[in-house]
């Protein structure tokens, strides 16, 4: 079964944003003045009294969007309503009735669902007064609230419970299935236009975010669940970046956070570059913040079929990431068609093969036995008169995969020769896609362990 699902709807700036982010106790939709700031459904699953519920914010109705995207905003809207089972109707206590809110209201009349008046923006004594001229809009329950006052939310909440569906045996299950981490979260990130939000309806099988060739369509970072293989996985589509310096307004500096914010929550990164053209600054921003926080991640060329009609191969496009991101040479790489479907399929299955070896905890014996035939084969140079000494190494986290060696001095060790080792360890570990973190450290007391083996040059 699936879980109630509750839409909050409205005009314009009511509130509606700023309702769903009080109400989940986290930021998570966009929020700004701006009239159509939010356009795709944002979802967060919210747990309270026991029940397991969906929040779904929607964009405002009635409004004709500057970029002439009414007609998505306003069909993702529907879904929202035609997949809700209670509609919260928001209105804003600041302003008493405009002829917008008659409108919304006029079109929810028509629906025989489960509603809840929320008069918001109650924000005194005064304004909670005014509050009565909007009680007439629809035949529903009401709740008078102030998300800037912070009045009244468990009112609201408890509100929104008591008007749920009645509850259903399965859905204790079906909500703690749910609201326990998925198996793998993805990360889908990338400039603008690279096909995201194409590859994401295509995953969903739904047309789960908006499609446009607007640039900045996405604004939101937007959670869609799925099942491949009855195993749960989190796809976040994020808004697509502009260069730091481009970027005009408040709502794309909070698509950039919220896109930073996603990769390191994710679990694995799907960095997109379009495969008729060439990577950007903007992708190597982003390539960097993925390094930066150690995520497993591929490479995805997308756009494929139009690449191939311009004479591009897999071999140049390897050749061509490989010089502008050398140190990230161990990313695997996808090459697909979003927009057709085409390799979706086996790029969800690369993510699961790399988030399973992201976790992979290897065994001290082995571990010491591959350093000590590194250390034969190519032991550290002197450094400053010194003789660099490796006692032992140890894997002491996963995700990703962190392994420290206690040394006689972590200075005494050169770049280069720890470029070595990293190159060996990955090749006889299992490891080879995702990112290796190693540390040197020195020991803390010469007498608290054997030394397993010593990094010498030959003549020592």
């Amino acid at each position: 079964m699936s879980l109630p699902k509750v839409a909050i709807v409205g005009r314009p700036n009511v509130g509606k944003s700023s309702i769903f982010n009080w109400l989940a106790g986290r930021l998570i939709a966009v929020v700004d003045p701006t009239p159509g700031v939010t356009r795709d459904r944002v979802v967060y699953l919210m747990h309270d009294d026991d029940r397991y519920f969906e929040l779904i914010d929607t964009g405002g109705m009635g409004i004709e969007d500057a970029d002439d995207l009414t007609d998505d905003i306003e069909r993702q809207i529907s879904i929202a309503i035609d997949e809700a089972d209670l509609i919260v109707y928001v209105v804003d206590a600041q302003t008493s009735v405009v002829p917008l809110d008659k409108h919304v209201a006029a079109r929810l009349w028509k629906i025989d669902k489960r509603k809840l008046l929320v008069v918001n923006k109650c924000d005194s004594e005064k304004l909670e007064a005014e509050a009565p001229a909007f009680f007439g809009l629809i035949d529903a329950p009401h709740v008078m609230t102030s998300v800037k006052g912070k009045r009244n939310r468990d009112g609201l909440l408890k509100a929104v419970i008591d008007n749920l569906p009645e509850e259903q045996e399965a859905e204790e299950a079906e909500g703690e299935s749910q609201a326990a981490d998925p198996e793998l979260k993805l990360a889908i990130v990338g400039r603008r236009n690279v096909g995201k939000s194409t590859f994401i309806n295509s995953l969903a099988e739904e047309e789960r975010v908006i499609v446009s060739e607007v640039a900045g369509t996405t604004r939101d970072s937007i959670d869609i669940r799925f099942d491949v293989d009855g195993h749960s996985l989190v796809a976040i589509d994020t808004p697509g970046v502009r260069r730091k310096k481009s970027i005009a307004n408040d709502i794309e500096f909070y698509g950039l956070v919220r896109a930073q914010k996603s990769i390191r929550r994710a679990d694995v990164v799907f960095m997109f570059f379009d495969a008729h053209d060439t990577i950007s600054k903007v992708d190597k921003q982003l390539v960097e913040e993925i390094q930066d926080h150690h995520k497993p991640c591929v490479f995805v060329i997308n756009k494929w079929d139009l690449g191939r009609a311009e004479g591009m191969t897999t071999e140049k496009w390897n050749e061509y990431l490989t010089h502008n991101f050398a140190s990230m040479r161990h990313v695997p790489l996808a090459f697909i068609t979003a927009n057709d479907s085409r390799n979706i399929r086996q790029l969800v299955n690369l993510a699961q093969t790399i988030f399973k070896q992201a976790r992979i905890r290897v065994g001290t014996g082995e571990l010491n036995r591959i350093v000590a035939a590194a250390i034969k084969s190519h032991p550290a140079p002197y450094r400053k008169n010194r003789r660099p000494k490796i006692f032992y190494a140890t894997q002491v986290s996963t995700a990703p995969p962190t392994i420290v060696f206690k040394c006689n001095d972590p200075k005494l060790i050169d770049e280069s020769w720890k470029r070595y080792l990293l190159g060996v360890l990955r090749e006889k570990l299992p490891f080879k896609e995702v990112p290796l973190r190693v540390h040197f450290r020195s020991r803390a007391r010469r007498d608290e362990y054997e030394p397993e083996f010593e990094a010498t040059s030959p003549d020592s």
